[in-house]
């Protein structure tokens, strides 16, 4: 009533600093004995309700006349100067938030008694909310002068823009519309005094609430989709709260896409927060597994509306520094319903690359040392690395959207094509200067013991091969070649290497192939550990033949050498690398071989053979590799072989597979067996054979290991159709327990009727077990990686005793045979000298033994 007869440039120094600070103490002192008293009320208590209800309508009427005051300076100023009103908005807004806070809480605050009350606190939210609305509108006509630096005026502004957000994380769950208006309006004050105030926002308080109320509604979002599609009847009113939330959904993201163009330079740290709401919300969304299951109409639209905003947000963090650093930190530590939303935030990143400038690029995929503690990686080995984590998604395999070809429907792909695709893609655009990075990512994954990310990097790799010059191609051939060659021993990285030698070797063209041809002779026994990994289909007919006839010469050559000297053990390594290259030629180029090389070949099987025994097999990992070396040549000339080796042969099998040999030899032993079903035993030696080729089925099919399990009812399957020998199946058959698993692997039978939703909840089981073996692996190798000195000397430990008595025992097999061959034939002239540096090794082993 007072104010249209002030001046309204003293408005601040005569009245409102006067009375606003007792307007809002007053109001306090209300809402404090409102919520003391609160708790006496009840439908008996009569004193209390009217005290109660006679402090609501005073608040309503403060309220009304703070919206008066409001509403009188909007009708009489056309721009508004925050100084000289600087205590309305403050003090407006206390009272605001006080009311917000009291009607959200009102259920707890009133005990149940709500009702004798509910009508005055309606109508304080509804003066409130008009309060508010008044208040902006009065906002909105605020000028300020960017030359001109009155931090007063700035620090007032940014005051004001901060208790909306207060009153935002109030009145998120009350009232949709008016929460959205009033970050409408945060956004737009904070734009419109952009140049003054940017450097005095909480930019990371604003971004933080943005991404929360984004998360918020989207979960909501979410859980009316889940509950549409739980429900067999269609609800139009949930329908219609399912669009109303989803276009909320897709305003918050708008509003944080508007912000964060604005201000990017300035939410370093906010970055984070991006991130996570980015894998927050994929983590939520099919095909994650831990997404809520929606219907597929449901998941287009909610695609469609809301998530085709986080697009461009990527694109604007895509230049940006800090983003890049916390995305590819090396610390980057996640929980397994984040690890899928990170791969598939790095392949969008992939995708954009192409587009962006060098520097941009650059800034992607080199690694870099930051700070003393901050390392990042580059995307390549970022991309290797989160592709690793989703074990689970990969063995269910989830499912993405395919990429659109001309004149195709468009279908899902796996999580491996997926990645894969994308990778080669980007890896076709690439700056030739980050070549070197890509090349170190690639040969750190083909090495890495996870095989499924080995095969990735060999897929892109043999890409780049086949994209890139013959000359690129023969040059990889060439480095990859040297890295076997100069790999110490059997080790998985070795076997990763050999796959992609001889995956890449097909894509060489002819005249590289003779020019590799001529820099790793096959006539150089030193070079066959290179050929036993080449396929001879990958080379031209004349060259095939060339190539085969001569790694047959020096492998026959150097196994006749050793077959005629001294024949030790520790020989037996460059043995086993003839073996193996010249099995590469009878699987890949027995056609270029006459019959006196494969006579030859089999010769030296045979007479190799006659040296092997159970106790050796057993104590020695080399012989082993020998056993099943010669078990896969002998098994490929299996229809020329004297029936006395074959027995010899299933006899040695039997009595190995009795003492539970590795894995890798019970697959060699199967191999053979399963040759033998085309094979036509002679009535003679059918005794022989066939007991002990019952007994070799029957231990194969009774053992545990469900992969020897598999490849055994499969080869057993291959035996009993193709054999003439029919009565040897049902002794193979040696228990109820066989039978029926051999029934129900015929008839397909016996498998765990899993659904869906049970096979994806046994995923995640299993990932959060792998993960944490990973973790406990991880930190075991960070504990030995540690340069800190021991405390004092560690006590040697005593030699394994099973190794000791294996190895003795393989020594004293060893000097058997050859007193068995002592007595067959002359002792050769060097064997006392070699047995005079045996006694030797001995004496010292004795000495040895003493000092433990």
């Amino acid at each position: 009533m007072f104010l249209p007869h002030m001046n309204h440039l003293t408005l601040e120094q005569t009245f409102f600093s006067q009375v606003l600070p007792k307007t809002v103490k007053s109001f306090d002192d209300m809402m404090y004995e409102l919520t003391s008293q609160a708790r006496g009320l009840s439908s008996h208590n009569l004193e209390i309700q009217t005290t109660l209800r006679n402090i609501l309508q005073t608040m309503v009427q403060l309220l009304a006349a703070l919206t008066g005051c409001v509403q009188h300076i909007c009708a009489t100023q056309e721009s508004i100067i925050l100084e000289n009103i600087h205590s309305l908005p403050s003090s407006v807004l206390h009272v605001i938030k006080s009311t917000f806070v009291h009607c959200k809480d009102s259920e707890s605050v009133y005990s149940g008694h709500l009702h004798l009350v509910s009508d005055l606190l309606q109508a304080l939210f509804k003066e409130a909310y008009s309060l508010q609305k008044q208040l902006m509108e009065l906002l909105d006509m605020v000028c300020m002068d960017p030359l001109l630096d009155d931090n007063d005026d700035i620090l007032n502004m940014v005051i004001v823009i901060h208790s909306l957000l207060d009153i935002c994380s109030v009145i998120s769950s009350m009232d949709h519309a008016f929460h959205a208006n009033t970050w409408k309006f945060i956004i737009k004050q904070s734009l419109k005094h952009q140049s003054v105030i940017k450097s005095q926002l909480k930019h990371k308080d604003i971004v933080t609430s943005l991404c929360e109320d984004i998360l918020f509604s989207f979960h909501s979002c979410l859980q009316l989709a889940e509950q549409m599609t739980q429900s067999d009847a269609q609800d139009n009113a949930d329908s219609r709260l399912f669009q109303k939330t989803l276009k909320l959904c897709r305003f918050f993201a708008n509003s944080l896409l508007h912000y964060t163009k604005e201000f990017l330079p300035l939410l370093s740290d906010s970055c984070c927060t991006l991130h996570q709401l980015y894998l927050q919300i994929h983590s939520k969304f099919p095909p994650s597994l831990y997404a809520a299951r929606i219907s597929k109409a449901q998941q287009e639209e909610i695609a469609g509306t809301f998530l085709v905003t986080l697009d461009p947000l990527i694109s604007q963090l895509l230049t940006f520094q800090p983003f890049v650093q916390v995305v590819l930190d090396s610390k980057l530590e996640l929980p397994c319903e984040l690890q899928f939303p990170q791969c598939l935030l790095l392949v969008v990143v992939m995708d954009k690359l192409p587009s962006q400038p060098e520097d941009v690029q650059a800034l992607w995929c080199t690694e870099r040392q930051l700070l003393e503690a901050k390392t990042r990686v580059s995307l390549f080995k970022a991309i290797f690395y989160s592709f690793e984590q989703c074990s689970g998604e990969l063995s269910l395999p989830v499912h993405l959207q395919g990429v659109k070809s001309k004149g195709q429907a468009e279908v899902a792909v796996t999580l491996y094509q997926h990645v894969c695709v994308h990778l080669c893609t980007f890896v076709a655009s690439l700056h030739p200067s980050l070549f070197p990075e890509l090349d170190v990512a690639l040969l750190n994954a083909v090495l890495s013991a996870n095989l499924i990310t080995s095969l990735l990097a060999m897929d892109t790799w043999c890409f780049l091969s086949r994209y890139g010059t013959a000359e690129l191609c023969a040059h990889h051939v060439t480095i990859v070649a040297h890295l076997i060659k100069s790999c110490p021993g059997e080790c998985y990285q070795l076997t990763n290497l050999s796959i992609l030698f001889r995956r890449l070797f097909f894509f060489m063209a002819p005249p590289q192939q003779v020019e590799f041809i001529q820099k790793f002779s096959p006539r150089e026994a030193e070079n066959l550990s290179l050929w036993q990994y080449i396929s001879f289909q990958a080379l031209p007919a004349e060259l095939r033949k060339q190539a085969a006839q001569e790694v047959v010469g020096v492998g026959i050559a150097r196994c006749t050498e050793w077959l005629s000297n001294s024949r030790t053990l520790g020989e037996l390594d460059s043995l086993n690398t003839l073996l193996s290259a010249l099995l590469a030629v009878c699987n890949s180029a027995s056609e270029a071989l006459d019959i006196a090389q494969q006579t030859a070949i089999l010769e030296i099987g045979s007479q190799l053979w006659a040296f092997l025994n159970t106790m050796l097999v057993t104590g020695q990992p080399y012989v082993q590799q020998t056993l099943s070396l010669l078990l896969s040549l002998l098994g490929f000339f299996v229809q020329t072989l004297d029936p006395h080796l074959i027995s010899q042969v299933v006899t040695l099998q039997t009595s190995l597979l009795k003492l539970e040999p590795p894995d890798h030899v019970c697959l060699a032993v199967l191999d053979f067996v399963s040759s033998l079903g085309n094979f036509f035993i002679p009535q003679a030696i059918q005794d022989k054979i066939l007991p002990n080729l019952s007994s070799v089925f029957a231990l194969l099919l009774a053992d545990g290991n469900w992969i020897l399990e598999q490849h055994t009812l499969e080869a057993f399957t291959q035996f009993a159709q193709g054999t003439n020998h029919e009565e040897i199946v049902p002794q193979c058959l040696s228990s109820e327990e066989t039978k029926n698993k051999v029934v129900s692997f015929l008839e397909k039978t016996g498998f765990v009727d899993e659904t869906a939703a049970a096979r994806v909840e046994r995923v995640k089981q299993e990932k959060a077990i792998f993960w944490e073996r990973f973790a406990n692996v991880a930190v075991e190798e960070a504990k030995r990686s540690s340069l800190q000195p021991c405390a004092k000397r560690a006590r040697r430990e005593l030699p394994a005793e099973e190794e000791c008595g294996s190895a003795l025992q393989a020594a004293s097999v060893a000097l058997e045979a050859v007193e068995l061959l002592l007595q067959k034939s002359p002792a050769p002239d060097w064997l006392v000298v070699k047995l005079e540096m045996l006694q030797e090794r001995m004496d010292r082993l004795k000495t040895c033994t003493l000092r433990w």
